[in-house]
């Protein structure tokens, strides 16, 4: 997600100085663009629960099964992308506030559901590394990904040095192209230390086995996911009805929200990878001293993070508002509201993401999965819509998500704190 992340960040900060309309159509395309692929994402990164615990229990030959099975279940995800390309279309059809938005929104999110393999394979890839410790690999080639995409990014959106001007359409192909070089360099990494250490590929006898625990450990990870990105999707649109200056504002603090919050995904997975480090040797004692010294590490990034974005608001929000000076300052105004209700939620959004990571490493996803949906559409989403009807604007609506994530974080400490999650067993018995 960091990843992903950062490059939506980029396409959305060289959009903002296309036009307006290019921001206002990114959000909504980029965030349906990820409810479809984050399912497969989720499913396809579990891979790496299983690497983690595997490699707690000095297992080399399963280590490299489950990293055979997560890039099986990459290959099937990416082709399943292709049906749905048509199901998002008809949906930005229902929900576009123009045709001219309704263009911008289909070309960029086809683009990206086209590329969907790649987004699967280097999740695989770095789920391999991740799960053994291994995390500096995936940095570096995630950082050179970036960088890469920041630098086409305006090339193809602008038309600079004769390439033509693709607009919305040459941030999808930037981040594709990007995307696919990630892929590229982890898939070859990955089978360089494959060959090196494991001169005799394992068998693939119980392979089939090993991807259906995958799969039934995997997939309410992934509807976690879904259920997720789906509450805030809904959020998105109907924050869409407050007004053009305050939707481009709430799009903009979300796009800083969502770079903001990025790290605390790779806190989650690194949680994730040491409670299955812990697990896979036996050791529950283990698993909670590696959450503890996680959320403390990521809790200290968010301070500092937020405080940061608050005391530079103004040149942050200048790189999104649009350069007419009486929305220029209405739009800053808007932001800057906005970014204060962001912060106070960060701390309780982050704790919860590290310790529901905490909580997917154990093997405990079912109730991550049931929890994510009663507080997201049982508890949060109907205050959203009565808001809506009766206050509708864009700090009050803002303010209903503080809330929701802290009923989600309490529900999450407490889960944990029962230790439920010890007693899942999330290897074959031998």
């Amino acid at each position: 997600m960091v990843n992903h992340a950062a490059m939506q960040f980029a396409d959305r900060a060289f959009l903002s100085r296309y036009s307006m309309s290019s921001l206002e159509a990114i959000l909504p395309a980029s965030t349906l663009s990820w409810i479809f692929m984050s399912f497969f994402h989720s499913i396809t990164g579990y891979s790496g629960v299983f690497v983690s615990q595997y490699h707690g229990a000095g297992d080399t030959a399963n280590i490299y099964r489950s990293y055979r099975v997560g890039m099986m279940i990459a290959a099937v995800s990416g082709f399943l992308m292709f049906p749905l390309i048509p199901l998002g279309n008809f949906i930005f059809e229902l929900t576009a506030a123009s045709s001219e938005i309704l263009s911008l929104e289909t070309s960029y999110y086809t683009i990206v559901m086209l590329g969907g393999f790649f987004v699967f394979g280097q999740m695989a890839a770095s789920a391999f590394f991740t799960g053994r410790g291994k995390t500096r690999i995936v940095f570096w080639v995630s950082l050179a990904g970036n960088l890469i995409n920041i630098a086409i990014d305006p090339i193809l959106i602008f038309g600079w040095w004769g390439v033509p001007e693709l607009g919305m359409k040459g941030a999808a192909w930037a981040t594709v192209i990007a995307l696919f070089l990630q892929f590229a360099t982890l898939a070859l990494l990955a089978h360089r230390e494959y060959r090196k250490e494991c001169p005799r590929p394992p068998s693939y006898e119980g392979t089939l086995r090993l991807a259906l625990r995958v799969l039934r450990f995997g997939i309410p990870a992934g509807a976690y996911e879904v259920l997720n990105m789906a509450s805030f999707t809904t959020f998105v649109f109907v924050t869409g009805r407050v007004g053009e200056v305050a939707f481009a504002a709430s799009n903009a603090c979300f796009t800083i929200n969502y770079l903001l919050y990025a790290p605390m995904a790779g806190f989650a997975i690194g949680a994730q990878t040491l409670v299955g480090h812990a697990c896979g040797r036996g050791d529950p004692e283990g698993a909670r001293k590696a959450l503890v010294k996680t959320l403390h590490l990521a809790l200290g990034f968010v301070v500092i993070a937020c405080a940061f974005v608050l005391l530079a608001y103004k040149p942050i929000l200048s790189l999104f508002a649009p350069d007419d000076l009486t929305k220029h300052a209405e739009f800053i105004s808007a932001g800057f509201s906005l970014l204060l209700l962001m912060a106070a939620w960060m701390l309780f959004d982050s704790t919860d993401t590290v310790v529901s990571g905490a909580l997917k490493g154990a093997g405990d996803t079912k109730f991550v999965m049931i929890w994510m949906f009663i507080s997201s559409f049982v508890i949060w989403l109907p205050v959203v819509f009565i808001v809506a009807k009766f206050h509708n604007t864009m700090p009050a609506l803002w303010a209903t998500m503080v809330g929701y994530v802290l009923v989600i974080m309490s529900g999450t400490l407490i889960r944990w704190r029962r230790g439920r999650w010890a007693k899942i067993k999330v290897l074959e018995s031998a």
